[in-house]
Order: structure tokens, then C-alpha cells, then sequence
């Protein structure tokens, strides 16, 4: 395995989807903005939403991969066996979990949003488009039980490439937006269900070639399915931590008009670059950790992992300079059409800031805590996520009333921090991981490239000042020339330093 290659080929595929993804917002902020329509679709949507990111972005492989690649070790027929026992189960759970919830919708959208009971028609609104949304849930995690067997064996295209799908169909709803009106909400919401089948149907087609289920329901549970769901649920809380804190601050946030959309248009902004700088990374270097744990091989282990965590500071720390330098320019830009007032940019503006503060923690949890998984220990990682999804919660319920909305992402970013550097503590305190020489000369390098870069930015965004302006029908162009300028800038440097080798690129892991 090729460690820049593969996560560059999971990251090609992510950038498609998250570039398809803003096109779609966009879209939906052109004809909802940030209306009273828009803040009970962003809920039905958050949902789902929340759930495909827990189970497709790396989560559910941090307890199956390394499961699933101990029992290929041991042979083909007791990996098919197992992975049978974990689609069965899989399957029923998930079945009984929605009709339960879509029996008690209400109740359920009233504990995710409860800032809406006092508005009957935005309750009654996101019920119905919950209703619509939520079999999506379904067809999600049985298409990332097969993501994790095709990453299982080094496959990473089709499981990154999986999600344009559902951008595609809301893209191509979004297109009639003026046709539909109000009830474009409700096509986009079916659109959901539709495109999380489609998703299972293209990802099946892929990983048949390892694995074609079977329908069983008088299977036995055997050890090491009972070993794969006691760790499933830790490492979906704890890998999935800053998708559960923003869900947190999404509850919250409901007790305020708008609040919901500012959040989800900043959250939209920064996951871009953490779909590469974390998730990505995260998700390749896990099959080829298990591996050479279980072989013992320690050279290597530390190898993979300071090579991790360099590609993910390369790329998170100059990213977040330039989303913390130009929030507003860059919300404007993307979204400040239609519908999308002045005073939403700002809004969303004010979020951004503070979430991309908490970028490189972002990051950084979802790579230590692979070295975690990559161990089978799903337990250590989960406890640290409690404590600051805690944290998180108490931190945005004591200032939430003073200050409003904005402490979400504070809050987010804070509790981020704590997590990483708790995970990092308890990484060394155990002997799973140590700094080596290489990283920490290429590190002090990225923050040198990063710093100068930045500034670059800052200049081109003082020089096209008059075209950045929130009145301007071009502004996107001249965000997209100042951040190529930028981008280009941070890698002729990072060459030239030698922060960044092209031998790198053929190295294998």
C-alpha cells in the first residue's frame, strides 16, 4: 500500500463528493436560505446526514477491519462466515431500530430539536421530512459494512465515490426548485431514502468480487461476532465524536431561529478539508495498522503512523489559517446568493471561525484514534469521547443564553482539543505510538509554510477586496483565484524546504 496514493484516491473521490455537496447547498440556500422551511429540513437532513458520517467515514471500519482482517488471516471461509454473522444481525437491527423510531417520530424529533415545540408548524414540518429521510439509515450502514470489506482489502474508489450518488439526485431535485416551491423539501427528502438505496445497490456490484450476503436468520452468534459488536458501539461514539458534538450542537441550536442553518453551513465548509486531512487518512491507514499488529512489527507500525499524522498536519494547519483569515469572504462567496442574506453570512461566518480553530484536533482524533483501533481497543477512545462530548454539552448549555448560538462551535473546537490531547497522552502512556525524528523536522516546516502561505492569502483577499464584497455576483471566482495563488505558494515552498518529497509519493507502507 501506497499511504499518499491511497488516500489520495480516497480523497479524490471525497473532494468530488464535498464539491458536488456545496453545489447542492448552495442550491438549497438559493431557494430555503435560512427560513423557518430550511432549519426543519437541515434537521430531517442532519439526521441521516449524521448517521452516514458515523457509519460510511470511518467509523464502523474501527471495529470491523481489524476483525475482519484477524479472521482472513485464519482463512477465507471463516472471514465470508463472519462477515455473513455481522450483515445478518446488521441487517435485523437496523430494520426494528427505524420502524420503531418512524412509530414515534414526534417523540423522537422533539428530543433531536426541541427548540422547535413551541412552533407547530416547524415541529409538525420536520416529523413528515424525518419520516421521509430516516430509512436512509438502513441502506447507509449495510453500504458501509460494505465500504469496510472492500477497504478491508485495500479498495478505497468505490466506498469514497459512494456518496456523489446522493448529491447527484439532490443536485438534479434542486434544478426544479422554482417548479416546486415549498414542496421541493419534500422531494428532497425522498430523494434521500432513494439515493441510500442506489448507494447499496453501486457498492454491492464492487464488493462481490470478496463477499455476497445471505440472507440468515437462524445463524449462530459466535465469539468474535459477540467480540465485534462489543466494540462497535465505542468506536462509533468515539471515531464518529465530532459528528455527535456538532448533532449536540444542532439540538441545542434549535432554541434559536436560524441558528440550525448558520451551523450547518459552516460545518459544510470545514468538512472538506477534514474529509481529506483525518477521514481519509484515517480510514486507509487501518487495514495496513491491523496487519502489522497483529504481525508485531513495530518499525513499520510507527512507520505508517508519523507518516499519518505528517500527511495530516500538511494538510489541516494551512487550512485552517485560511479559513480563520477569510470566514466571511469565503461564506459569501460560496453561499451569499438568493435567499442567503447579509446577516447569514456573518452568522455562518462566526461558526466557521471558531470550527476551523478546531480543525487539526478534528484531524488529529480521527488518526490517533485509529492507532486505538488498530489495537482492538475501541474502549480507551470511547471513555476520552464521553468526557468531552460532556465537556461539550456543558460548556454550550452555561453560556448558550449570553451569548447564543456561536458557543456551539466554541464549544465544539474546546472540547476537540481536549480529546486530542487526552488521546495523545494515553497513546504514550501505553507505548502505541512515539514521535520520530523525521516528523518533527517536517512538522516545524508545515507550521513555517503554513504561516507564510497564510499571509499570501490574507494579501490577495485585501487585494481583491472591492471584488469580494457580498453584493458582487463574482465573488467566486476571485476565492477561487486567492486560494489557488495560496495553494500554489504553500507547495513551492513546502518543496523547496523539503517539508514536502516527491519520493514520498512511491513509498510503500
Amino acid at each position: 500500500m501506497n499511504l499518499i496514493k491511497s488516500t489520495g484516491t480516497f480523497g479524490f473521490y471525497t473532494t468530488i463528493s464535498r464539491i458536488l455537496g456545496y453545489l447542492r447547498d448552495i442550491l438549497i440556500a438559493i431557494f430555503l436560505g435560512t427560513s423557518l422551511i430550511a432549519d426543519a429540513f437541515f434537521v430531517a437532513f442532519r439526521i441521516p446526514n449524521t448517521f452516514r458520517r458515523l457509519f460510511a467515514e470511518g467509523t464502523f471500519n474501527a471495529a470491523f477491519v481489524p476483525s475482519y482482517t484477524s479472521e482472513l488471516s485464519n482463512g477465507k471461509k471463516k472471514s465470508l462466515k463472519f462477515a455473513d454473522q455481522i450483515f445478518n444481525l446488521l441487517f435485523i437491527s437496523l430494520f426494528f431500530l427505524v420502524l420503531v423510531i418512524e412509530i414515534f417520530m414526534p417523540a423522537f424529533v422533539r428530543l433531536i430539536a426541541p427548540g422547535f415545540i413551541g412552533d407547530i408548524e416547524k415541529i409538525e414540518l420536520a416529523v413528515s421530512l424525518t419520516r421521509i429521510t430516516f430509512p436512509f439509515l438502513i441502506f447507509v450502514c449495510l453500504a458501509s459494512f460494505f465500504s469496510a470489506i472492500l477497504n478491508s482489502h485495500d479498495k478505497f474508489a468505490a466506498a469514497s465515490a459512494a456518496p456523489i450518488i446522493l448529491n447527484l439526485i439532490l443536485i438534479g431535485i434542486l434544478f426544479f426548485g422554482k417548479l416546486l416551491g415549498d414542496d421541493i423539501v419534500y422531494f428532497l427528502s425522498y430523494g434521500v431514502s432513494i439515493a441510500g438505496f442506489l448507494q447499496l445497490i453501486f457498492l454491492y456490484y464492487f464488493v462481490k468480487k470478496y463477499y455476497s450476503f445471505k440472507f440468515k436468520f437462524n445463524f449462530k452468534i459466535t465469539k468474535s461476532v459477540k467480540l465485534f459488536f462489543k466494540k462497535l458501539l465505542p468506536s462509533i461514539f468515539s471515531s464518529g465524536v465530532t459528528q455527535v458534538n456538532i448533532l449536540i450542537g444542532t439540538i441545542i441550536a434549535s432554541f434559536q431561529a436560524s441558528a440550525v442553518s448558520y451551523l450547518y453551513y459552516a460545518d459544510r465548509i470545514y468538512q472538506i478539508n477534514l474529509a481529506i486531512a483525518g477521514i481519509a487518512i484515517g480510514v486507509v491507514i487501518l487495514p495496513k495498522l491491523s496487519k502489522y499488529v497483529k504481525l508485531n512489527k513495530k518499525n513499520k507500525i510507527s512507520f505508517i503512523q508519523n507518516k499519518a499524522l505528517e500527511l495530516s498536519m500538511f494538510l489541516s494547519l494551512p487550512a485552517t489559517l485560511a479559513l480563520m483569515i477569510g470566514a466571511e469572504e469565503i461564506v459569501s462567496a460560496l453561499f451569499g446568493y438568493g435567499s442567503f442574506n447579509e446577516e447569514s453570512v456573518q452568522n455562518s461566518a462566526k461558526a466557521l471561525y471558531f470550527f476551523a480553530l478546531g480543525l487539526p484536533a478534528f484531524a488529529l482524533i480521527k488518526v490517533f484514534s485509529s492507532f486505538f483501533f488498530a489495537n482492538h481497543d475501541t474502549k480507551t477512545p470511547f471513555f476520552i469521547s464521553l468526557i468531552s462530548v460532556i465537556l461539550n454539552i456543558t460548556i454550550s448549555l452555561y453560556y448558550f443564553r449570553s451569548i447564543g448560538f456561536i458557543i456551539i462551535p466554541i464549544a465544539t473546537t474546546i472540547s476537540s482539543w481536549f480529546n486530542a490531547i487526552i488521546l495523545f497522552i494515553f497513546l504514550r502512556n501505553q507505548n502505541l505510538f512515539y514521535f520520530n525524528k523525521t516528523f518533527l523536522e517536517k512538522f516545524f516546516k508545515i507550521i513555517f509554510a503554513s504561516i507564510l502561505m497564510s499571509l499570501s492569502f490574507k494579501y490577495f483577499i485585501i487585494l481583491f477586496e472591492n471584488k469580494l464584497v457580498f453584493e458582487y455576483n463574482f465573488k467566486l471566482v476571485y476565492l477561487i483565484l486567492s486560494v489557488l495563488f495560496g495553494l500554489i505558494l504553500y507547495l513551492l515552498i513546502t518543496i523547496f524546504i523539503k517539508a514536502f518529497n516527491f519520493k514520498d509519493l512511491k513509498l510503500k507502507y
